[in-house]
């Protein structure tokens, strides 16, 4: 059986900024604050014609899935709410006089200034982007057959997976917590080795490559050289390639579906 995973390298630091009066002048710790960028997506490769699903059966759950139907998707929602406040900046009174600047940043992120922070805590970031493409690939990957589930994946450190065989696709429970930018990422790279699987005729099938760009960033490719894609075959790397390449072009993944996963 096969599984193609997605691993996280999101632990979101908590960093203080500390602004007080200290002899008529300002001391400021400053750190970095996560801020995403939407790309451009690539051009569609072909597709080749689908086949229905193999079996008409109901996808194989584990006794730890949650799967993620319709009528769940405000509690799934709610969590991602709370996710995205988590990462908002926030100033809070220091005993004494002074305040304190309290957010998350992401490993690897240019540090902000004092007023890029201030902005931010005055205007939230909008995650409406993101919202929009995790309400569409749910909607598209259920359509096709897919059981999106939060579980934990069979893949240690893995914080997504596609499951060819049982058509499951499943999320660890931790996830929706980190965001929804998060959350959308990973649930756009799985749904990429989705497209994948449809690549070769139907969704059960063992993935083959899009033919997408494997021109994977830089932050990427310290997630590829983890542990759970040690002794990978020159395939089966090639197939995270093309995820990783491409998981940011949020508007992508569904299209992708809808070209090689049709009805």
């Amino acid at each position: 059986m096969s599984y193609l995973a997605w691993r996280s390298e999101l632990p979101g630091e908590l960093k203080s900024l500390l602004l007080r009066p200290v002899l008529g002048a300002s001391l400021l710790l400053l750190g970095a604050a996560a801020l995403a960028l939407l790309q451009t997506r690539p051009p569609l490769p072909g597709a080749v014609p689908f086949q229905p699903a193999l079996s008409a059966q109901r996808p194989r759950l584990l006794p730890s899935d949650f799967p993620l139907d319709p009528e769940r998707d405000p509690l799934l929602f709610s969590q991602l709410d709370a996710g995205d406040r988590s990462w908002q900046p926030r100033a809070e009174p220091i005993p004494g006089g002074g305040i304190r600047y309290v957010y998350r940043r992401q490993v690897g992120d240019p540090p902000l200034s004092l007023e890029q922070i201030k902005a931010l805590i005055r205007q939230p970031p909008s995650f409406m982007l993101e919202r929009q493409a995790i309400r569409t690939l749910l909607q598209t990957l259920r359509a096709r057959g897919v059981r999106v589930v939060l579980g934990p994946p069979r893949q240690r450190g893995a914080a997504g997976e596609w499951e060819p065989r049982s058509a499951v696709l499943r999320i660890r429970p931790d996830v929706p917590g980190k965001g929804s930018h998060h959350f959308a990422i990973v649930l756009n790279h799985e749904a990429i080795h989705v497209a994948q699987s449809c690549r070769r005729g139907h969704l059960h099938a063992e993935p083959q490559p899009l033919g997408l760009s494997r021109q994977v960033a830089l932050r990427q490719r310290a997630n590829l050289a983890a542990p759970i894609y040690a002794g990978q075959s020159p395939q089966q790397r090639r197939l995270e390639e093309e995820a990783y390449a491409n998981q940011q072009h949020l508007s992508l993944g569904w299209q992708l579906l809808q070209a090689h996963c049709r009805h």
